[in-house]
């Protein structure tokens, strides 16, 4: 086994293992805000880490450039999602974890103002 495949193995199984984090965060977490939290950024990580990792061990033109593009949208469109996740469970009442000690949108409406 040569250092190409250990780093390329070593790499997709930090992200797996990122993306078994996430989902045991997606779990264990008390509310949606957290849940949401957790999911997008060890995800996200995840993600990138994998294709990283597949990148190495294959690498090539073709490869860096789909792999690239990959993860450029994973890491521009999974803080949106994060955030619309988040938004949709306050607007929809989701409560708060009994450990949040703060609501900076508590004085606002939940329909937005509309």
């Amino acid at each position: 086994m040569t250092a190409q495949d250990l780093l390329g193995h070593a790499l997709t199984g930090t992200g797996t293992a990122l993306m078994a984090v996430a989902a045991l965060g997606l779990v264990r977490l008390p509310d949606a805000y957290n849940r949401a939290n957790a999911v997008a950024k060890a995800a996200a990580l995840g993600v990138v880490c994998v294709l990283l990792g597949v990148f190495v061990l294959m690498p090539g033109v073709f490869t860096a450039a789909v792999l690239g593009l990959g993860v450029v949208l994973q890491l521009l469109t999974t803080p949106f999602g994060a955030y619309a996740v988040g938004r949709a469970a306050y607007r929809s009442g989701a409560p708060l974890a009994r450990s949040t000690h703060r609501d900076d949108l508590g004085g606002a409406r939940r329909d937005g103002g509309r």
